[in-house]
This record gives C-alpha cells, sequence and structure tokens, in this order.
C-alpha cells in the first residue's frame, strides 16, 4: 500500500537534507526550530538554514518544561526520541490536513519505497480524513483490486484492531506485509448497512503504471495507473508502439489513478498541449502563482479523449484538468475524486520525514478543484454490476443464510446468466438451484453452496462482463470515430 507523495515542481525528485546541530537541549529543540523554518529551507534550496535563536521563540517555553519534567520525573524511564516523535507527529496532526504527516524511520522508509520501486503489500492508495483512513484507488491487478477494493472504502481496523486515529503512514505500516501472508480489513462502504470482512494475500505491487493495447478501428487504449518516477517514459514507449499499429485515435485512460509526482503529471500533460500554453498554476500561502507551461516539441497530431471517475485524483485531475482547459480535449467519465494540493516532503538524518502541503494547484483558467473534483464533459457511469461488493471465497454461502453476501450472490448469479429468484439476500431453494446450474456450466463440483473455486469463478465472471461492457470506454470509442471520420 503506498500513501500519495506530491511534490512541490521546483522540488520534484529530491528532498531536502535537514542538518542536526548541537546544543544543550539536545535534537528536540532542533527539530521544532527547523520545522519552524521550512518556508526558509524551500526558498533557499539546499543552503544551510541558520538556527534561531530560543529566546526568539518564547511559545516554545511550554514546550521544553513538558519535556524536561516527562523525561526527569515520569515514574518510568522515558524514550526521548519517542517523545521528540511523538511532539512533532502531535503539532502536524493539529494542522488536520490528511496530506502532512510525520514519518519515523520505518514509515518514511515505507514512503521512499512507494515512489520509485516494487513493494510488498496490498497495493491501495489511501489517506487520513477525518480521523479514519480511506482509500483513494486501489494499484490497478494489484490484490486490493481483486478482492474489490474501491475508492472512498473506508478502513475500520487491521486484523481485527481499530485504525481509528492513525495516520495514513501509521495504517500503511499496519496494512503492508510479506508476500504471502494474509491480512484482515474491516471495510465501511456507502450504501451497505453492515462492514465488509476482506481478507487479502499480499502480493509484490511493481510499480509499472503504463497499460497500452489497441481497440478497433484503430482506436489505442493507454491506461495510467500512477505517477512514478518513469511514468512519462513509459507512456512515450507506449504511444510509439500504438502508432507502429497505425493508431487513428487514443483514450487516455486515468480511471482510478490516485496521483504521485507532480513533475511527471507536468510533463505527461505538456505531451497533448500545445508549446507555451498553461498546463497548471502553483499558488503559495501569499497568493504568488507559479506558472508552468508546456514545452511540448511535437503536439500528438491524433484526436484524443481522458476517462476520469471518482478514484482519479491529484496528479491524474492535473493532466485531465490541463488537457481539458489547454487543449480541448473531451473527459468522459464520473466526477474525480477532488484533491488540490501540493505536497513536499523533507529528510532528517536519522531517517524520519515529514511531509506537508506547501501550496495549492489551479487549473490553467485558475480554477482550484479542491474537494470539489473535475466534472467530465460527458457524464457516463458503469453498469450497476460493476458495483457489486467482493464476496471472501473463504466463506461459505448455503441455503438458509440471510446476509448482504447473498445478496450480491444472487446479482452475481443473475448477471451472469442464472435466475436465483428474489434478489432479498436470503439463500433460498431458488438460489440454490442458480448455483447448481452456475457450477454445472463451468464445470465446478456440483455443491449447491458458494464458497471456495465456485466464488472466485462468479466474481470472475463479473469482472470479465464489465471489461466486455465498459460503457464509459465504448463512449471514449464512439467519439473517437466520429473525429477519426470527419
Amino acid at each position: 500500500m503506498e500513501e500519495e507523495n506530491q511534490k512541490q515542481p521546483k522540488e520534484a525528485g529530491k528532498f531536502i537534507k535537514i542538518k542536526k546541530f548541537t546544543f544543550i537541549m539536545g535534537i528536540f529543540l532542533v527539530i521544532f526550530l527547523t520545522a519552524g523554518i521550512t518556508t526558509i529551507a524551500l526558498t533557499f534550496g539546499d543552503e544551510k538554514v541558520e538556527s534561531l535563536a530560543p529566546d526568539k521563540h518564547a511559545e516554545f517555553e511550554k514546550l521544553y518544561s513538558t519535556y524536561d519534567k516527562i523525561k526527569d520525573d515520569y515514574y518510568e524511564e522515558v524514550d526521548e526520541e519517542k517523545l521528540v516523535d511523538g511532539a512533532i507527529n502531535g503539532m502536524i496532526k493539529s494542522l488536520d490536513d490528511p496530506y502532512s504527516a510525520y514519518m519515523d524511520k520505518k514509515e518514511a522508509s515505507s514512503f521512499h519505497e512507494s515512489i520509485s520501486s516494487s513493494f510488498e503489500g496490498i497495493g491501495a492508495e489511501i489517506q487520513e480524513q477525518d480521523g479514519q483512513i480511506m482509500v483513494v484507488s486501489p494499484i490497478k491487478g494489484s490484490p486490493a483490486e481483486k478482492a474489490g477494493v474501491k475508492p472512498n472504502d473506508i478502513i475500520l481496523s487491521v486484523d481485527g484492531k481499530s485504525v481509528e486515529g492513525l495516520s495514513s503512514s501509521e495504517a500503511v505500516l499496519k496494512i503492508r506485509g510479506e508476500k504471502g501472508t494474509k491480512v484482515d480489513l474491516s471495510i465501511s462502504r456507502a450504501g451497505e448497512s453492515e462492514p465488509i470482512e476482506l481478507t487479502i494475500k499480499r502480493d509484490t505491487i511493481p510499480i509499472e503504471t503504463v497499460y497500452a493495447e489497441m481497440l478497433d478501428d484503430g482506436v489505442a487504449k493507454i491506461q495510467v495507473t500512477s505517477f512514478s518516477e518513469h511514468t512519462v517514459q513509459e507512456l512515450k514507449t507506449a504511444l510509439e508502439e500504438m502508432s507502429k499499429k497505425d493508431m487513428k485515435g487514443l483514450v487516455l485512460d486515468l480511471r482510478g489513478n490516485p496521483g504521485g509526482l507532480l513533475d511527471q503529471a507536468i510533463e505527461m500533460a505538456s505531451l497533448f498541449i500545445p508549446n507555451g500554453k498553461v498546463v497548471l498554476q502553483v499558488e503559495d500561502r501569499s497568493g504568488k502563482k507559479d506558472v508552468y507551461k508546456s514545452e511540448n516539441d511535437g503536439e500528438l497530431k491524433i484526436p484524443v479523449v481522458v476517462l476520469i471517475d471518482d478514484g482519479s485524483a491529484s496528479a491524474s485531475e492535473i493532466v485531465a484538468a490541463a488537457v481539458s482547459e489547454s487543449a480541448d480535449i473531451p473527459l468522459i467519465g464520473i466526477k474525480s475524486f477532488g484533491k488540490g494540493t501540493v505536497q513536499t516532503a523533507e529528510d532528517f538524518e536519522d531517517g524520519s520525514n515529514f511531509k506537508y502541503t506547501a501550496a495549492k494547484w489551479l487549473t490553467p483558467e485558475g480554477n482550484w478543484i479542491h474537494k470539489k473534483g473535475i466534472k467530465p464533459d460527458i457524464t457516463v457511469k458503469l453498469p450497476d454490476y460493476a458495483s457489486l461488493p467482493y464476496i471472501s471465497p473463504d466463506k461459505e454461502l448455503k441455503a438458509s443464510d440471510s446476509s448482504s453476501e447473498v445478496k450480491a450472490a444472487e446479482e452475481m448469479l443473475k448477471e451472469a446468466g442464472h435466475d436465483p429468484g428474489k434478489i432479498d439476500g436470503f439463500f433460498d431453494e431458488a438460489t440454490k438451484n442458480a448455483v447448481t446450474a452456475f457450477q454445472r456450466e463451468q464445470k465446478i463440483k456440483e455443491t449447491g453452496t458458494i464458497k471456495d473455486d465456485t466464488t472466485v469463478k462468479l466474481m470472475q465472471v463479473i469482472q470479465e462482463k464489465i471489461l466486455k461492457n465498459d460503457t464509459q470506454v465504448k463512449k471514449a470509442v464512439e467519439v473517437l470515430k466520429k473525429e477519426i471520420n470527419k
């Protein structure tokens, strides 16, 4: 599981090292003063920043006194590093910003890992929101996606332990683990009266971010699943491959893309925007705006449409807004997630770090989409069965059972062409007959119950049906064909 890590354009792809100073109070004072002068550090790049004198920060007196009193008089020996980590964590949490977080050494290592290499886990982008851990989007092909994790799901517990009140970094460490191990998640989802219980087997999550295929009539579809270090190069390679296959139009699929590195978003958008046109604006706390323009050497000479949905966030929204407003490329799908802020990260020499919101980004026309999202030019929803919940293969559904899982199974059976009778969440005789008929069709042992292979095959059939009847892709192809045939 990876946590989003957009960085300010000037600092994209690198981190600022913060020097620790020698002083009587130890590292405690230094960390807080360093946090207080972050803006100066950003302004002057990697230049050393001179420490501020303690008497200029009288407001920290309570902090020093509390630290000394706990260290000297607490009834047990205390871990000084843990005290400092806790104080910094508390300070950043007080910002009430789900995108700002302090990360200890272990959390910071996980953070760096998710940017530039593969990692082991379930593969879902998360964020902390109002004290809860919310899924932004599962990664394409990941165990999380296969298990049915959806954007906007709220993770209630991990292995039976509540994650309420944890930072996203803390939650990531609990959810990640070695390949082959399992993790139990309890998830709250809008429209479901009871929590959804999932058991997911962890796997290696490669940071491969671009997937290309040729559809009919010269239309290519390229899906970009996140923005990591090599995403733009992967896209360029994919475009070259599709051009060799006589690509006449392009569907750029940003659905379920939770974002990532800002410099990659700017460079990607520039591939589709005429040279000199605005890609985005970045506005700091004073209202000063840095405008980033396309530096495109050659505009793509074929019609393009872009797909977005509620899992398209941050960097993918930057690209979508940029191509829409500066290149008149139509957006198709449903409203995007709505993240309009930019984060930067700073490393401490001990391996810990913190990331914080440094600015907000605006579309080329100056719109701020934060918490609003981007409305597509053409709204198209996927079929209702695309939102059916995951059913755990480990759980047996049998005659006389009554649950939300049974109702989901009944809906799946119906979509698979087998009538389960009334879809009411009750496993009756009609449901059993439909299950037996499905098992016979799929050459599975006819047990009349839903478990193991039957569950897996049932969900697989639904997934294949979703792919064959992707209404958003079909609409995109329809729009492109009109342009191609002009």
